[in-house]
């Protein structure tokens, strides 16, 4: 692989190992890599998971509370309906906030040790 600097250069990247991928997966880095994506990644994949099952279960067994109107023709459906775009931006928004915080940068130095190492 090959990058480029401000100047102009290119410079050819090293390809790690398979066995370098296998230490690397060993190392706290790694580990605190894993914990922060798995912290983020499964309680949001549930919440939302669970809040999707009850859009769909109230669709078909609560059509009394689902028909209900809020504003003009839009009834609670309609509303929780858009509900779920806007919950799936929602999530996306902070998915990239967290990986930029939180995975980026120590995704970043564990690449850069692999592929600086001689």
């Amino acid at each position: 692989m090959a990058s480029s600097h401000d100047s102009g250069e290119t410079t050819a990247k090293r390809e790690p190992t398979r066995d370098e991928f296998v230490e690397v997966s060993k190392t706290p880095e790694f580990g605190q890599l894993r914990k922060n994506f798995r912290g983020f990644a499964f309680p949001m994949t549930i919440a939302f998971l669970v809040w999707y099952f009850a859009f769909v279960l109230l669709s078909t067994y609560a059509r009394g509370f689902m028909t209900q109107r809020l504003i003009g023709e839009v009834n609670v459906g309609i509303f929780l309906g858009l509900m779920q775009f806007v919950t799936t931006f929602l999530l996306t928004w902070l998915y990239i906030r967290h990986a930029n915080k939180n995975l980026d940068p120590l995704a970043g130095q564990i690449r850069a040790r692999l592929e600086d190492e001689q």
